[in-house]
Formats: C-alpha cells, sequence, structure tokens
C-alpha cells in the first residue's frame, strides 16, 4: 500500500478528523484528506455532506496508484464556518477550490463532484477551463430540470431557526434519518458512519447549507454557456431513484450539453448517496473511464 493511506478499516470519523490536513483559505481554513501517489482525483462533496461521503472509495482509488484529494467545503465537515451569507455562494467555493489546488501545486485533475459539487465546478470551469483532465458526474447539480431540493428556505429568522435545529439532538437525529431515508436504497449506515455526517452539525457547521437552501434552491444559477464550454471526457454515474435530482427530466440535454457519449452513462440502482451503497462500482468505473484512451 502506498505510503500516507489509511485502510478503510480504520475510517472511524476521530481517526478520519485526524488524517485530515489545514490550509488557510482566503476565507478561513479548509480541511482536505491528500493521500496516495500518482495522478490526481479531486472528490469533491455537496450539501450537507463533506468528504465524509467518499470514505470507502478512497483507499481503492489509491492503491490503483492515484493521489485523492478530498476537500470539505467552507461551512462543511471539519473546515471553518465564518460568519457570512454570500461568502457559501458557488462562485466563492469555487475560488476556495482553485486556491487549494494552486497551494498543492496540482496543475491538473481528474474531477469528481456530487450534488452542490456540481455548482461549485460549474463556477470553477467559468473560471478556468484548462485544469480538469476527465469530469465525472455523480448525482450532481446541472439543470433546473430534475432539480427537487428536499427543502427550500426563505432567508431570514425562520430559515435561521431550521438550521439551528440541525444542531440539537433529538432534531437531528430526526432531520438526518429523514435524509438517509429519502437518499439512500435499504440504508445500513452503522453508528460510526452516521457519526461522521451528525458531528460537524453538532459542532454548527450550518453556515453553508443555510445559503444553498434559502438561495441557491429558489434561484438555481444557470451554467447552460459553461456547460456547452466543457471539451474534457464527461462521465455519468447516476443512482436512477433519486428523487432529489432526477435523470430522466434533463438527460437529453445534459447528453447534448455535455458531450456525453452513450457508453460513458451509468445507471445503477440507488438513491442520491450513491457512495454508501455501490463505492467500489464507482471506483471501477471510474478507472476505466480515466484509463480509457480518448
Amino acid at each position: 500500500m502506498p505510503k500516507h493511506v489509511y485502510s478503510q478499516s480504520k475510517w472511524d470519523y476521530n481517526a478520519f478528523r485526524i488524517a485530515q490536513k489545514s490550509f488557510d483559505s482566503s476565507d478561513g481554513k479548509i480541511k482536505y484528506i491528500d493521500q496516495g501517489e500518482g495522478d490526481v482525483i479531486l472528490l469533491l462533496h455537496g450539501v450537507p455532506t463533506s468528504s465524509w461521503l467518499y470514505r470507502k472509495m478512497m483507499t481503492g482509488l489509491v492503491e490503483e496508484g492515484f493521489r485523492v484529494i478530498a476537500p470539505d467545503m467552507l461551512g462543511f465537515g471539519s473546515s471553518d464556518n465564518p460568519e457570512g451569507y454570500e461568502l457559501y455562494s458557488a462562485e466563492q467555493h469555487a475560488k476556495r477550490i482553485l486556491e487549494l489546488m494552486d497551494y498543492l501545486e496540482i496543475k491538473q485533475w481528474a474531477h469528481v463532484m456530487h450534488d452542490a459539487g456540481g455548482l461549485w465546478t460549474w463556477e470553477m470551469l467559468n473560471k478556468t477551463s484548462n485544469r480538469i483532465t476527465h469530469l465525472i458526474i455523480l448525482n450532481t447539480i446541472i439543470f433546473e430540470e430534475g432539480f427537487n431540493p428536499p427543502v427550500r428556505l426563505k432567508k431570514g429568522g425562520l430559515g435561521k431557526f431550521i438550521m439551528w435545529l440541525y444542531t440539537k439532538r433529538l432534531t437531528r437525529k430526526i432531520l438526518l434519518n429523514q435524509l438517509f431515508k429519502k437518499g439512500i436504497e435499504k440504508s445500513s449506515l452503522t453508528k460510526n458512519d452516521i457519526e461522521g455526517y451528525a458531528q460537524p452539525l453538532r459542532e454548527g457547521k450550518t453556515n453553508g447549507m443555510y445559503y444553498f437552501f434559502s438561495k441557491t434552491c429558489n434561484k438555481l444559477p444557470i451554467y447552460d454557456s459553461v456547460i456547452n464550454e466543457v471539451h474534457v471526457p464527461v462521465a455519468v454515474i447516476w443512482g436512477k431513484h433519486d428523487d432529489m435530482l432526477t435523470w430522466e427530466p434533463q438527460k437529453e440535454k445534459v447528453k447534448l450539453g455535455l458531450k456525453i457519449k452513450a457508453k460513458d452513462i451509468h445507471l445503477i440502482e440507488a438513491k442520491h448517496f450513491i457512495q454508501e451503497t455501490y463505492p467500489d462500482k464507482i471506483n471501477s468505473i471510474i478507472l476505466d473511464f480515466i484509463r480509457t484512451e480518448r
């Protein structure tokens, strides 16, 4: 096994946090996993998760000879949670992704994104289009068609109160149970698995969520022009039973806009959080996609 790699069996959340490194972005401290050697794969989470979402995939990718970078975006996971509103816009998240990769002196990488990670990626591509070598879409926000967020809030006191409820034990447990019931087929998450999602909320990491649910979900940014200018190989791995981000209403628009070959579209028997149910299958598809000559 390459150096600096922790086996999946050691991924309890405390060990995971110990394994994370730290980067001082222009807006606050970003925590991230950096493991392995070789060509780089960046794993980008969405809302309301963190890099913990990819814990079951990391070791497998590293063992196949890749360097894996998986950040907790500002306001999520172990990263800082500064006060602010537009600080959590897609544009600002994108800026910080590029800051991290510049800090790590990584010029190009294969890019894996999930959920709101799509929005942050489109903004990043709007800033610079030559850093990504391969784009892998996992149940990602692309177009308004198929976008059915579980929560839409109004900015203000009520929205902040609902976010506060996530920090309280009883309501946090109820809300997380609802989220996983909606997002995972036959959820078999252990107490340890859930801890990695619950601990950041217990610590009050809700500012990024508040922006997303009170602004993004009410007015989804339009990235058609950016999407149409993507000229790298693109693969889709999508849980076809996801009712928060549905594939069917947008599939033709996605295939046309991103110029995706039919063989690079993989629909699997899962809901939203496909990393939890099919990590090995997703890794296999990603590795075949990256290694295939285009």
